[in-house]
């Protein structure tokens, strides 16, 4: 190999070992955002009720007229239950018939 572009190369390998020892790493703005808990659906429990389990949020849905020409944006009622587990998926659809035992 030619010695010029050796100590050429080995010139830009020690500068990007220098620049990345005096560069380092940022440390971060502050403290990471504390997670909201999410349902299947994405939406925040916050939107659910938590005695019929009815999500109250809204989505956005394209319509179309008669013809299939597309018509704009509809909102519609999300659909979900609020299953985020470990409850029995019984309980999820069907209302409790005897009272909770305690």
């Amino acid at each position: 190999m030619e010695p010029v572009s050796l100590v050429i190369g080995a010139a830009l390998l020690a500068a990007g070992f220098v620049a990345g020892r005096i560069g380092g790493r940022r440390p971060p703005a502050g403290p990471p955002p504390l997670p909201t808990p999410v349902c299947g659906c994405g939406h925040p429990l916050s939107q659910h009720d938590t005695e019929t389990n009815t999500c109250y949020a809204e989505l956005r849905r394209d319509s179309y007229d008669r013809r299939g020409r597309w018509a704009g944006h509809t909102w519609v009622a999300c659909t979900c239950r609020q299953y985020v587990g470990p409850r029995p998926i019984d309980e999820v659809f069907l209302p409790r018939v005897l009272p909770p035992s305690e």
